[in-house]
């Protein structure tokens, strides 16, 4: 995500992770608590988050003689580890660190700033879902854009709608791109598709340019809400999206963790409800080798054209050229794009209990205002 990873996002405020080699950084959302500092860098093997032969998720912090590390505050408390075979490339581009490591288990590894972005073995479940849940939700699409996503495994996910006649691409990072050609081949594929075109650069400033209701679906491939990133999942940036969108248009972002960020989660829905009219919804995947093992997604659908997002209307088995050999899927079906909305008892209950704690009081000469309630085979409806 996200340079260009799964968790990654094309803008020059949402690089750096976390705090700086300054030592500096915005507040953090309020589910995010610095852990105890960890292992010493002097430790390390081969590469600062490599010890003893296993790569692990830290994140640096303060400008001191011996650096230190800590977990990352997005996951405070934990440690997520992989087996390294062998350190394939290390970089450094105007924006972040760049290590590509062959893994025991889970093949090549795209790892930014200390972050895991994407593996051979699951990038399957990120990139496919956050696409064709959005894609397959509305009929025949035909310009989509994607905000970060580097690696080229959303594009290749986009291609395979033969309706959509361009897809934008909006990236800054060009080392990521180049380093995902040469270890990431089928992913980067998804650049070889002659609609796709490419624009090295900020996506905020991109997004602030392009044409009022230019796009049927824009995806965001965004990097975790920490430090100067924290902007992407405020009210600012989701209004520029919903200006490029069409009426009826969709919205696919990352939204974290149910079980690490719902206090973040609780945050993005709010702000979401008020920007799209046309309807909110939460969903999940499997991911492995994301904190948790789980990620979730925001679907959002501007005012106009109903969208129904529990129910594929363009379904994929149905697309001409879909999943012929070479293109098949490997995670996302329809019966996933159904179930990827039923939420587990405990969320529901949250993001409920949030939605009634955040509803206005009416003034006496207001109109009873609209309730949102998360429903069983949903995440939220108006009533």
């Amino acid at each position: 995500m996200e340079g260009g990873g799964a968790r990654n996002v094309s803008a020059a405020a949402a690089q750096t992770k976390g705090s700086g080699d300054d030592g500096s950084c915005k507040p953090l959302p309020p589910c995010c608590v610095k852990a105890k500092a960890g292992v010493p860098e002097s430790e390390a093997k081969c590469h600062a988050t490599v010890v003893s032969g296993w790569f692990t998720e830290r994140s640096r912090s303060g400008q001191t003689r011996e650096v230190q590390y800590f977990n990352n505050p997005m996951w405070p408390g934990e440690a997520h580890s992989l087996k390294v075979e062998k350190i394939l490339y290390q970089g450094r581009s105007p924006y972040q660190e760049v290590l590509v490591f062959e893994s025991s288990t889970y093949g090549n590894v795209l790892v930014l700033d200390g972050i895991v972005q994407l593996t051979d073995k699951d990038e399957c479940a990120y990139q496919e879902m956050v696409t064709h849940l959005a894609l397959c939700s509305i009929p025949s699409p035909k310009n989509v854009l994607v905000v970060g996503g580097g690696d080229g495994g959303v594009l290749r996910e986009i291609a395979k709608h033969d309706s959509v006649e361009t897809i934008d691409i909006c990236e800054i990072d060009q080392l990521v791109i180049d380093v995902c050609k040469d270890f990431f081949p089928h992913l980067y594929v998804g650049y070889e598709d002659p609609r796709v075109r490419l624009h090295v650069g900020d996506a905020v400033d991109f997004l602030r340019n392009a044409p009022e209701g230019k796009y049927d679906a824009i995806i965001v491939d965004s990097s975790d809400p920490i430090g100067p990133a924290q902007e992407l999942v405020e009210k600012p940036f989701f209004q520029t999206i919903a200006r490029a969108l069409k009426p009826g248009g969709v919205l696919s972002n990352l939204a974290e963790s149910m079980w690490l960020h719902t206090h973040l989660i609780q945050d993005m829905l709010s702000i979401c409800r008020e920007t799209f009219k046309g309807g909110v919804h939460y969903a999940w995947a499997s991911v492995p080798t994301y904190p948790s093992g789980v990620i979730g997604f925001l679907l959002c659908a501007k005012e106009g054209p109903p969208v129904n997002f529990l129910t594929p209307v363009n379904p994929i088995e149905k697309i001409e050229g879909a999943t012929k050999a070479g293109r098949e899927m490997r995670f996302y079906n329809s019966q996933i794009h159904r179930a990827a909305f039923v939420l587990p008892t405990f969320v529901r209950r949250e993001l409920e209990a949030h939605c009634t704690s955040t509803e206005k009081k009416p003034e006496k000469s207001a109109t009873k205002p609209v309730k949102m309630k998360i429903m069983r085979g949903s995440a939220i409806t108006a009533s």
